[in-house]
């Protein structure tokens, strides 16, 4: 590709507002759908740092709680002095500016402060999932250089039997002690710093954020900030480089369209921290409730107790949650919106939730390469099946995956998508290498986009597979099986087939007793012959990663064996 302009791309001119002042997103001539204009985040985009979101918050709202969780909670202004007091200890310890700090995102109090602290001390974050298996993990850390990683005891064990693997990590920093005989610092002794009170004052150096009532200037820093490495479920996992500016912009993006405030109560029910929520929370300078539990149920109990307004989980949790009887003896009377992200969720499910909860059931859609979102659920208009409408400042099209043409609303091919909140490039690339000349970046996801300007994802073009000449799309099917009430969880994907090219193979999890054949029926009987069941694989669960995607070249090897051993 031609190479672009260094600094990222910003639609999202004019209005967009319809008849009586709805707001829906534009569509041009050439079947660019946009999203409302970047001004409609004034007073919510903050920065230009990532640091400086956390900065504003403890000026405007010291005393307000940023975090909870079963450790304990931190105020904004006890976060704040702990990020300032750990941000020098690293500019000694790591080096800098500029070095590469690899951050444990557990859902816990440390990660918040020490991924906070790492853009204040000008260095790069690393974010590395503790739950990866040793070769990824390794592959992440080589790739990124990281030679500084803030870990936990768990983690501390499985890399310090890995350092032969790692010559450039040099240093490790505990999220906390719990044996005691662990040689490495934690995150409190490296700042030399008892867990301060919410009224101590900032530590010297902290920069000063803007005063309640003034308005950030608008200035953009495109250094980098953060590397976010790709799911790897399609191949190997890359490196995404995000800047200051991609990460506050989306963080804008998001609470705008969540409708985030200080008094909202985000109840994170993820496995692991993603940096885009604890973004979200802190530009709006909202609370956020941090709950490691598995339990979908106890989840819902817990948010009714924190008064939770937004729900976060993972479309596989919230099937769970829909599937689950004890829903119906739940209530969250405070509760505005459920979202989910990651991987798609069912329209029943979604169906289910809503009716029971009464509120907008929602998800989103995005990609490492976007910071990560560039579709935002629409509250006012919830579709089942729909990630929603361009974000502020996005544009997006879909097109022809042979000729790369534009194509119009109603019509399947590649999402595109262009906006201020997409990557500065993969490491080791340069933008140009990774984008189209006027900004756009192909997803590698296939969709359309309906009259109302809703984006449907169907599946990735890496998935999608030819029975005959018709493009069959697993997704589909998967809709279909999950929807038989024996089915707890399921996966579809192509077997190599010498007639047809390729034909749909399940894997599933099951509730109770059902054959493979009563599966085949039930599917076969709802869908077009082209995307029949030709065979289901029973196993105790699906795979899926820690962001629910379920990693189909695994199984895939799987088929394949079974099929030389048969």
């Amino acid at each position: 590709m031609a190479r672009a302009c260094s600094r990222p791309h910003e639609p999202g001119e004019g209005d967009g507002t319809g008849a009586a002042g709805e707001r829906r997103p534009r569509s041009p001539s050439d079947g660019v759908v946009t999203g409302p204009p970047l001004t409609e985040l004034d007073g919510l985009l903050g920065g230009p740092r990532l640091d400086d979101l956390l900065a504003r918050a403890a000026r405007t709202a010291p005393e307000r709680p940023a975090l909870r969780s079963p450790d304990g909670e931190l105020t904004y202004a006890a976060l704040d002095v702990r990020v300032a007091a750990l941000a020098a200890a690293l500019r000694t310890y790591a080096g800098g500016p500029g070095e590469t700090i690899a951050l444990t995102n557990r859902l816990d109090l440390a990660f918040p402060v020490a991924y906070y602290a790492v853009s204040r001390s000008s260095n790069v974050g690393v974010i590395i999932n503790p739950l990866l298996p040793d070769d990824r993990l390794v592959h992440q850390l080589r790739t990124s250089r990281a030679r500084t990683a803030v870990v936990t005891p768990q983690l501390h064990q499985r890399l310090t039997a890995l350092r032969d693997r790692l010559p450039e990590l040099r240093g490790l920093i505990l999220t906390h002690r719990e044996t005691g005989g662990e040689e490495a610092p934690t995150l409190n002794e490296l700042s030399n710093a008892e867990p301060p009170s919410a009224t101590q004052d900032a530590a010297p150096g902290t920069p000063a954020a803007p005063e309640a009532g003034d308005r950030y200037d608008g200035s953009a820093d495109h250094t980098l900030a953060c590397l976010q490495f790709t799911s790897g479920t399609t191949g190997p996992a890359k490196a995404v480089r995000l800047s200051h500016r991609n990460l506050t912009v989306n963080a804008a993006q998001t609470a705008h369209a969540h409708r985030l405030s200080g008094t909202s109560v985000l109840f994170n029910h993820l496995p692991v921290f993603h940096p885009m929520h604890l973004n979200i929370a802190v530009t709006a300078a909202a609370t956020m409730v941090l709950h490691p539990d598995q339990d979908s149920v106890e989840s819902l109990r817990a948010a009714a107790r924190s008064g939770a307004t937004h729900y976060y989980a993972l479309p596989v949790r919230l099937a769970r949650l829909a599937a689950d009887p004890r829903l119906a003896t739940v209530s969250v009377p405070t509760l505005r919106a459920v979202l989910s992200g990651g991987s798609a969720l069912s329209p029943r499910a979604a169906d289910v939730l809503a009716e029971r909860l009464g509120v907008p059931v929602v998800q989103g859609y995005g990609l490492a390469e976007a910071s990560p979102s560039t579709h935002l659920g629409d509250l006012d208009r919830p579709r089942p099946g729909s990630c929603g409408v361009p974000a502020a400042g996005t544009d997006c099209r879909i097109v022809d995956l042979d000729t790369g043409a534009a194509l119009p609303r109603g019509a399947t091919g590649e999402i595109q998508v262009r906006g201020p909140q997409l990557m500065l490039g993969y490491l080791g690339r340069e933008r140009g290498e990774d984008m189209g000349p006027d900004g756009w970046f192909a997803t590698g996801d296939i969709g359309h986009v309906d009259a109302d300007g809703l984006l449907f994802v169907v599946d990735r073009v890496k998935d999608v597979f030819k029975y005959d000449n018709w493009l069959v799309a697993p997704s589909e099917i998967e809709n279909v099986l999950g929807a038989h009430p024996a089915v707890a969880d399921c996966a579809v994907l192509d077997r190599p087939d010498d007639l047809h090219g390729a034909v749909a193979h399940a894997f599933a999890a099951v509730r109770g007793s059902v054959t493979e054949a009563e599966l085949i029926a039930y599917v076969n009987a709802r869908l077009p012959y082209y995307e029949h069941l030709h065979g289901v694989s029973f196993v105790p669960e699906i795979p899926r990663s820690a962001t629910g995607k379920v990693p189909r070249r695994e199984l895939r090897a799987r088929l394949a064996h079974r099929a030389d051993t048969a």
